[in-house]
């Protein structure tokens, strides 16, 4: 078990997350990102498949077929699009589009573990490479997947900065639409409930 590597390579992406989300205007988020993974359940699996370069989940899958610590998490973190699924009007399993601050918080996590994970190969395309290469957008909302893909193009072309920038006022005004989409759709079902 590699425990003390795998404290220091969660916590260097926690405080990497931070300072992303700190720049996207996401100060909560970014303080209590990824707390899970001190949990027994995420840290003892993240221990025993630790690899260094990447997620230790990926070992665990290869190992016994799934990832136990990966059910976890993602059941308790917003901020992965796999936790935003629900049952549609039909019945059927569907994605549900992510709301701003947690897709915003998604960036920060995605960009954080590029620079982790790839060290000095990391380039300002890394994130984006890695959405194309290993993201199965067909079970991701499509605008949460348009959207992902615009913000990892912009780091890429422009850089972190401007991304950042964007994505701080992205957040804003979309969870601004956000709380006003729910009001509307709560007073319209009152009124049909009359």
């Amino acid at each position: 078990m590699h425990i003390i590597k795998h404290f220091i390579t969660i916590t260097r992406h926690r405080m990497k997350v931070c300072g992303y989300c700190f720049r996207a205007g996401l100060i909560w988020q970014g303080l209590v990102h990824d707390l899970s993974k001190y949990s027994p359940s995420e840290f003892i699996a993240g221990a025993r498949f630790y690899q260094g370069n990447m997620s230790p989940q990926v070992k665990e899958r290869v190992v016994l077929g799934y990832s136990a610590a990966w059910l976890h998490h993602k059941g308790r973190n917003k901020h992965h699009f796999e936790y935003w699924r629900d049952v549609d009007k039909t019945g059927k399993n569907a994605p549900v589009k992510m709301p701003a601050k947690y897709f915003g918080e998604m960036i920060c996590d995605r960009v954080a573990a590029s620079r982790i994970y790839l060290g000095k190969n990391y380039t300002q395309r890394s994130a984006l490479e890695y959405f194309e290469r290993r993201t199965d957008v067909s079970y991701m909302h499509p605008e949460t997947a348009a959207e992902l893909k615009r913000f990892l193009t912009l780091i890429a072309e422009k850089g972190e900065k401007a991304a950042f920038a964007e994505l701080k006022s992205y957040i804003k005004t979309e969870s601004k639409k956000e709380k006003a989409e729910v009001k509307q759709k709560i007073r319209l079902y009152n009124k049909s409930e009359i």
